[in-house]
């Protein structure tokens, strides 16, 4: 996985996992994180929103993808959820319970990993 423009401390080994369990080893993923002016226009034009988003995802083709992620706009969410949701919309999930469940369980799982 390819991290550009990271403005924090990410484990790319564990952000790895959890790429490789939901979508697979062969997935090409790249992880951008951008500002609040650049992830406005990228709302504006893909989604028809005109303000920031804090995680935008793009389906390149079936096997790759990348996720845009805004720290500056987290919602209360850490890095790792939002890298979380935006994977699973790659994988095809939709805002709703069934994605907020899966959500909780993947970052129980990882947050069990961190304990250990």
């Amino acid at each position: 996985m390819k991290l550009a423009n990271s403005p924090i401390l990410v484990d790319d080994k564990d952000l790895n996992k959890i790429k490789n369990r939901i979508l697979g080893r062969k997935y090409e993923l790249s992880l951008v994180f951008a500002g609040d002016s650049f992830m406005k226009r990228l709302n504006r034009v893909y989604r028809g929103k005109n303000l920031p988003a804090n995680v935008l995802s793009f389906p390149l083709s079936e096997n790759s993808g990348e996720i845009f992620i805004n720290p500056s706009k987290t919602g209360g969410f850490n890095i790792l959820h939002l890298f979380i949701h935006g994977i699973l919309h790659l994988k095809g999930m939709e805002h709703g319970d069934i994605m907020s469940k899966t959500e909780k369980k993947i970052l129980h799982g990882a947050s069990n990993h961190y304990r250990h």
